[in-house]
């Protein structure tokens, strides 16, 4: 690790913790040992709706090492009836075992509780539930939008700009299309779990999650403490994308270790994580563009449907994504929900921007074609000077330099724009773009920084680094403000004794962390008196960046990028193959270049999967999900990623007190309508669906 006492900021640092991760000594969520440990297994439902009639727990409770079985009858009880820490209610799922409705196949209907984890599996699959069986519905598709209904989400739902059937009559040219995107599923690698242990009176829950206040908090109102009764620890998390936050298997284990009063753990296995950990909605999207003959927008519709359970509403803005992207003088866009016998889906890697940019940009690139622009030259020519549909001025916008940047380094110029014309023996090639962003918020964070009597500093803040180098990122940024080198910097993180504290989610975790952890850095170094000894207990000063979060100027703020991407497809097979993509970001201050890349890359790797391979799809007749593991739910392998490049432009934003933007999701963003675009310029074919099978190329006559 570099020690320079200046600009760590900016320059490529390793892991702070890498080598306790590398060599096994970073210890995760269900490796913690703990005195006198009890196993919980969840039971799931074998039926898609209807009512639990009985469970049958005696011959579970005779078998050896089997502790308890709870379920609906004998449960503690909680209370769902709040508004949580991100200003929404929980998922019911949540409150388990609270009542005989089964709303979907999946749902928690028992625990078993033993001394090992073999025994109360064993015993697990032995309970026996009856069930009461009614009709179930999972049939998603765009034509039920007459009975879908629109619910506003963090933002709102419906937000109309102008006369778009005036704007469209108007038109030149008009590009009316339909696109779909699939289920989806986080897949982290490291599956949920957590253990609940009473110590003194107070609740503790070592857990996997992205954020302990979040989790702390929740546990606290669901089963009606005291906050300050509730700890919650989530030191190292092997990855998350939206899945980790308070789900049945937390729930779960408070409920055993209450009845017990011994430590319990529960852990998710990886089939159990597709009913229970969320996942993305599939969308059915319209996008409706109309257009000078130059390609200059005036209008622009997009409308998402999304599917949600029968028993919480989670919006998947898609139709959100291009209300910042491109200017037109009517600006309509609407994302409406889909009520289903399935899961509750939830936040997952770029929600709305990840399914919403792949419509916009492959609308955008039919327009281009049907205009005889060069799609690069299209974005430039809508490059809005305010907010789209806001009117509000940008903090920074510099997507085109992104284009640009993008175009030169890829050969963009060397293109021809004819599809279906460039050929390697079998292979048809074709290369396409598409453009990214994704929104810049810092919320309230507290933190601590302490000048340790040995000369050292120790960093206290609430953050998670469920992956992305945070706890890097926060050392980098605290050694700068103290003007100390890294090696003089220990940071605790994922503790909520430590304080309230943004979850890492939405992109907004280390700019808010760090928003908090510099202002505590500077205002201790300034008290600081040069020579003078340290005392014993150490110097601490506290900051909490609720005010001035709260003070920060109303501006359009993203992240930007363009993404490019080459393929090849075989029309024999029906295969595509990207042979390389590139990123270029406008990702404001970047705070660790080495780890930042990380994130871009891991983010493209991702939509390359989303527009060739991933693809979950539910059997009608029982409600669940065909091939629920990683061997039936296809992600993109070694062998289908390509040389890939991530870098950025400067994107300095002179009014943000801190600069940072989030690169943890704008990497996806873009990268699916890329590949998808791409296909084209090989094929000729438009694919509107993804993701792009092989028998969906074998099939596609025309447009598919």
């Amino acid at each position: 690790m570099t020690t320079a006492t200046r600009g760590a900021v900016g320059t490529a640092h390793t892991r702070v913790e890498g080598r306790d991760k590398v060599t096994g000594a970073a210890r995760y969520a269900a490796e913690i040992p703990f005195a006198e440990l009890a196993h919980g297994w969840l039971v799931l439902s074998t039926v898609a709706r209807g009512r639990v009639r009985d469970v049958d727990t005696e011959a579970a409770l005779g078998m050896p090492g089997v502790l308890a079985v709870l379920h609906h009858h004998n449960a503690p009880r909680v209370d769902s009836d709040f508004v949580g820490l991100l200003g929404v209610p929980p998922d019911p799922t949540a409150a388990l075992f609270q009542h005989d409705r089964v709303p979907h196949l999946g749902w928690p209907v028992a625990l078993v509780v033993a001394e090992t984890s073999e025994q109360a599996r064993e015993a697990a699959e032995t309970l026996v539930v009856r069930y009461d069986q009614e009709p179930h519905d999972v049939a998603f598709s765009a034509g039920r939008e007459s009975e879908a209904y629109t619910l506003d989400g963090h933002g709102p739902a419906v937000i109309e700009k102008g006369d778009l059937a005036d704007r469209l009559a108007a038109s030149a040219v008009v590009v009316d299309a339909e696109y779909t995107t699939p289920e989806e599923y986080h897949n982290p690698m490291e599956p949920h779990a957590a253990t609940a242990r009473w110590e003194g009176g107070r609740l503790e829950v070592v857990d996997s999650n992205q954020g302990t206040t979040w989790v702390a908090g929740e546990l606290a109102n669901l089963f009606s403490l005291d906050p300050a009764s509730v700890r919650v620890r989530s030191e190292h998390v092997g990855g998350g994308f939206g899945s980790k936050g308070v789900r049945a298997h937390q729930v779960a284990a408070v409920m055993a270790a209450t009845v017990l009063q011994r430590p319990v753990r529960v852990v998710m296995t990886r089939r159990q994580m597709f009913s229970l950990a969320g996942y993305r909605s599939p969308t059915a999207q319209r996008v409706r563009l109309g257009a000078d003959a130059d390609g200059r927008l005036r209008a622009l519709e997009h409308r998402s449907l999304n599917q949600t359970s029968a028993v919480h509403d989670f919006l998947e803005p898609s139709a959100a994504a291009s209300r910042a992207m491109y200017a037109a003088d009517a600006h309509h866009t609407a994302s409406r929900l889909l009520r289903l016998d399935v899961p509750t889906p939830t936040w997952m890697r770029a929600p709305g921007e990840a399914p919403g940019s792949f419509a916009l940009e492959s609308a955008l690139d039919e327009l281009a074609q049907r205009c005889g622009v060069d799609p690069i030259e299209l974005r430039v020519r809508n490059e809005p000077e305010v907010g789209p549909v806001s009117g509000l001025p940008f903090g920074s916008r510099n997507l085109i330099a992104c284009f640009r940047e993008g175009a030169r380094r890829f050969g963009w110029a060397d293109r021809d724009p004819r599809p279906g014309v460039r050929r390697d023996g079998r292979w048809l090639l074709g290369t396409g773009t598409a453009g990214a962003s994704f929104p810049v918020v810092a919320m309230p964070s507290t933190a601590a920084v302490t000048a340790e009597a040995d000369g050292t500093f120790t960093v206290r803040v609430n953050a998670a680094d469920i992956g992305t180098g945070a706890r890097t990122a926060l050392t980098l940024v605290a050694a700068d403000a103290l003007q100390v080198p890294t090696d003089r910097v220990r940071v605790r993180i994922g503790d909520s004794d430590l304080g309230p504290a943004m979850i890492a989610g939405g992109s907004m975790g280390t700019r808010s962390w760090s928003w908090a952890v510099r202002t505590a850095a500077e205002e201790l170094r300034g008290s600081l008196v040069p020579g003078a000894d340290i005392p014993p207990e150490g110097v601490t000063v506290r900051s909490d960046t609720t005010e001035a979060t709260g003070a920060l100027a109303q501006k359009e703020r993203h992240s930007y990028g363009a993404q490019f991407a080459e393929v090849a497809v075989d029309p024999t097979t029906g295969e595509v193959r990207v042979r390389r993509m590139l990123g270029i970001f406008a990702a404001g201050r970047i705070v660790n270049p080495l780890t930042a890349r990380n994130q871009l890359v891991g983010g493209m790797v991702w939509g390359l999967s989303m527009a060739l391979h991933e693809e979950a799809v539910r059997d009608r007749a029982s409600g669940g999900v065909y091939g629920a593991d990683l061997a039936g739910y296809h992600v993109a392998a070694h062998a289908d990623v390509p040389h890939i490049e991530a870098d950025w432009v400067d994107d300095p934003d002179p009014d943000d007190p801190v600069g940072i933007k989030g690169i943890g999701e704008v990497g996806i963003v873009g990268a699916a309508a890329a590949v998808a675009n791409a296909v084209w310029h090989a094929t000729g074919v438009r694919h509107r669906n993804l993701p792009i099978r092989p028998d969906r190329v074998l099939l596609a006559g025309g447009d598919a």
